[in-house]
C-alpha cells in the first residue's frame, strides 16, 4: 500500500520534476509495441546489441537498412535516405528514438569532421520537423552529441577533424584553460601556459576547428528550439569524451543555459553519448508500459558518487541521476520500494584506470569482496540488482567479475555493463536493470551474456591477449587498422573467447547453450570494439 501511494504521488509530481513527460493516460498501451530507431552508427553497441535488448522484451523495433547507416569507412552514411526511411515508416511506430548526428551529418563520427557545411546541417533539421508531420501522434525522442575534445591526438583515434589530428594536444590544453578562465580565476602560471599553447597553434587552424564546433552548436540550439515548440517530445545531448575543463564543457554550459532561457523541461544534457540511444529506447518502453521505475543507487566503499570518472566532467552521482530520469525512472532512497537496486563499482580512491592495465587482475580484493557481499545481500532479499562496472574504462574489472562468478551471482543480475567510458557503462546498466522485470529469465540472460562476452571476456582480457600476437599474424595491419590481419585476428579472438566462456560456464545458464559457438568479428576493422555472432542460436 505504501509503495502504491508513492507511485501515485510520483506520477502526479515526478513528471514536472524530471521533465519525463510520461503520458500515464496510455497505461493500457500494451497494444502499442512498435518503436522506430535511427542509430548514430552501425557499431554493435549502437545498433544490433541495443536493438536486440529491446526485442528481447517483446517489442518490434524498426531500423533502417544498414547500408544507409554511417560506418567507419563511410561515416557520412546517407542522412537524406535515413530521413526518407524514417518518414516512410513513422506511421507504424508508437515511439521514435532518433540520432540527430545520423539525421544531420550521417553519423556520430561525421559530426566531428570538417567536411560538413553549416547551411546543409541546419537544413537537415527540417527533416526532423517533417518526421513529426509524418505521424503527429508518435512520441519522438532525439539524442545528439556535444562535440568531444579528446585530450590527446592518440585519444582521438583518427575519427576527428584533420585539424585536430595535427594540433589536438595543444588545442585541448589551450581550450581547457579558456574554459577554466570562465569558471574561476587562473593563476599567473596558467595564464602564461594558455598563451604559450595558443602561440603553438596556427590561427587559421584554431579558427577552423572552432568554426566546425560552431556548426554543431547552432544545430543543437535548433534542436532545443524544436523541444521548446513541442516538435520533439524529449531531447538528450551527450557530452562525449568530456573533461572538467574543456571546450565541450564550455559548450554544454552554453546549451544548458539556452534551454533554461526557453524554459523547456524536456531537455537534458549528460556526460556520455554512446549509451543514450539505448537509454531513450528504454524510456520508450517505460512510456508504453505507463510506468516510472524507482531506482535506489548504492556505491562500492570509498569515494563513491563523488568520483569524477575518466572522460567525464561531473561526479557519478550527477550523471547517474540524469540517466535514470532520461530512461523515464526516478531515483529514490528506499531499497524496499525500489524496482531496481543499482550497484556502482567505484574504486575506493575515486580513480578510473584502463581495463587493459596490468593491475586489472582477477584477485578478489577486500574492497571488491565487500561490494559483492552487498550485491549478494540485495539479491537474497529478492530485489532486482543491476551492476555498473566502472572501476576501469574500456572494460570490466576482473576482480569484480571473478568474484561474482565464484559467488554464483552472474546469472542472477538484472543488468550489467562495463564497456567504453564509465558513464557509457553506468547509463547502459541502469537502463537494462529497469527493463529486467519485463523480460523472461532466458531473454534477460541473452542480454547479460553479450555484456559478459564483450565487456569482460573481450575488452578486459582477450583484446590485449590477441593484440600482443598481431605481429606474428600474416599480412599488413595493426590494432587500429587490422586490414590484412583482420581474419587471423578474428579467428584467434574467437578461440580465446570460447575458451574463457567455457572456463566460466557461460553456456550452462538456462537457454544459453548457443554461447559455446560464439564467433567474434571486428566490424570497424580495428580491435577497439568487437561484434559477436551466434550461429547456434
Amino acid at each position: 500500500r505504501k509503495k502504491l501511494s508513492l507511485k501515485v504521488l510520483s506520477t502526479m509530481v515526478g513528471i514536472g520534476i524530471m521533465g519525463s513527460c510520461l503520458n500515464m493516460g496510455i497505461a493500457s498501451a500494451e497494444f502499442n509495441r512498435t518503436l522506430l530507431y535511427v542509430p548514430q552508427d552501425n557499431r554493435p553497441i549502437s545498433y544490433t546489441q541495443t536493438v536486440d535488448n529491446i526485442k528481447d522484451l517483446g517489442y518490434e523495433v524498426l531500423t533502417p537498412p544498414e547500408n544507409i547507416i554511417g560506418d567507419r569507412v563511410h561515416p557520412q552514411g546517407n542522412s537524406q535516405a535515413l530521413a526518407n526511411w524514417a518518414q516512410a515508416n513513422a506511421k507504424k511506430a508508437d515511439i521514435a528514438v532518433i540520432s540527430a548526428d545520423a539525421m544531420l551529418y550521417g553519423s556520430l563520427v561525421a559530426s566531428r569532421k570538417e567536411d560538413h557545411q553549416v547551411a546543409q546541417t541546419l537544413a537537415n533539421v527540417e527533416n526532423i520537423m517533417q518526421l513529426r508531420q509524418a505521424n503527429p501522434n508518435m512520441k519522438m525522442y532525439v539524442f545528439g552529441s556535444i562535440m568531444r575534445t579528446p585530450q590527446s591526438i592518440q585519444a582521438s583515434g583518427g575519427t576527428d577533424a584533420a585539424i585536430y589530428a595535427k594540433y589536438g594536444t595543444d588545442i585541448a590544453r589551450y581550450t581547457a584553460l579558456v574554459d577554466k578562465s570562465e569558471q574561476t580565476k587562473l593563476t599567473r602560471k596558467e595564464k602564461k601556459a594558455m598563451e604559450a599553447y595558443k602561440a603553438k597553434i596556427p590561427a587559421a587552424a584554431l579558427q577552423g576547428w572552432l568554426d566546425l564546433r560552431k556548426a554543431n552548436l547552432l544545430a543543437s540550439k535548433s534542436l532545443i528550439d524544436l523541444v521548446s515548440n513541442g516538435t520533439i517530445n524529449y531531447l538528450a545531448l551527450g557530452a562525449d569524451d568530456n573533461a572538467k575543463y574543456s571546450q565541450t564543457s564550455k559548450e554544454r554550459r552554453e546549451l544548458d543555459n539556452y534551454a533554461k532561457e526557453l524554459d523547456t523541461l524536456h531537455y537534458q544534457s549528460v556526460a556520455g553519448i554512446d549509451e543514450i540511444g539505448y537509454v531513450l529506447l528504454v524510456r520508450g518502453v517505460n512510456q508504453l508500459k505507463g510506468d516510472i521505475p524507482f531506482v535506489s543507487v548504492h556505491y562500492a566503499p570509498g569515494k563513491g558518487g563523488a568520483t569524477i570518472p575518466a572522460y567525464s566532467n561531473e561526479p557519478f552521482a550527477d550523471s547517474i541521476k540524469t540517466h535514470i530520469a532520461m530512461a523515464g525512472g526516478m531515483q529514490i532512497n528506499h531499497d524496499d520500494r525500489a524496482d531496481e537496486i543499482f550497484m556502482v563499482n567505484t574504486t575506493e580512491k575515486g580513480t578510473t584506470g584502463a581495463a587493459n592495465n596490468p593491475d586489472n587482475t582477477a584477485t578478489v580484493t577486500p574492497h571488491t569482496q565487500a561490494f559483492i557481499k552487498e550485491i549478494d545481500k540485495q539479491i537474497k532479499a529478492g530485489r532486482n540488482v543491476s551492476v555498473a562496472d566502472v572501476a576501469f574504462a574500456n572494460g570490466a574489472s576482473n576482480s569484480l567479475m571473478n568474484g561474482l562468478y565464484q559467488a554464483g551471482l552472474l546469472p542472477k543480475l538484472g543488468g550489467y555493463a562495463g564497456w567504453n567510458t564509465p558513464t557509457n557503462s553506468s547509463g547502459y546498466a541502469v537502463a537494462m536493470g529497469m527493463t529486467s522485470k519485463y523480460a523472461t529469465k532466458e531473454n534477460l540472460l541473452n542480454m547479460l551474456e553479450v555484456r559478459y562476452l564483450d565487456d569482460w571476456l573481450y575488452q578486459a582480457n582477450a583484446r590485449q591477449t590477441v593484440a600482443n600476437q598481431l605481429s606474428r599474424f600474416p599480412g599488413e595491419g595493426g590494432y587500429m587498422n587490422l586490414d590484412g590481419k583482420l581474419k587471423p585476428a578474428e579467428i584467434a579472438t574467437t578461440g580465446v573467447i570460447r575458451e574463457l566462456a567455457n572456463n566460466y560456464g557461460l553456456a550452462t545458464y538456462p537457454g544459453q547453450s548457443y554461447v559455446s559457438g560464439v564467433q567474434v568479428y571486428f566490424p570497424w576493422n580495428r580491435m577497439f570494439e568487437a561484434g559477436f555472432k551466434f550461429p547456434n542460436k
